[in-house]
């Protein structure tokens, strides 16, 4: 069972990417998204049955991050066979994961 941080990643520019799938446990956690750039970005976060989330599976959709800026969500529980996958219009976005496996 694993908790504290559950993954660090520095997001890929226009690329959705999963970050996150317990493969036998149930992962309940907070995600920040925090724009490292000068310039502002727009962030997706999905909660999806696979690796590319259909239209309806994004919890957040072109979400507006400034400079500097931190998008956070609390309370994300992701199942087995889930995936969270997040979105950034541009480089410079790193993604946070930190909770807890039960």
């Amino acid at each position: 069972m694993a908790n504290g941080r559950l993954f660090a990643m520095d997001l890929a520019a226009a690329t959705a990417t999963p970050l996150y799938q317990p493969a036998s446990q149930t992962g309940t956690l907070t995600l920040s998204l925090v724009n490292r750039s000068a310039s502002a970005v727009l962030a997706r976060v999905a909660l999806a049955a696979a690796a590319t989330p259909t239209d309806a599976e994004w919890i957040e959709y072109d979400a507006y991050l400034p400079p500097s800026g931190v998008l956070e969500r609390t309370a994300i529980v992701v199942g087995p066979g889930q995936y969270l996958v997040a979105r950034a219009s541009a480089a410079g976005v790193s993604a946070v994961g930190f909770g807890f496996e039960e």
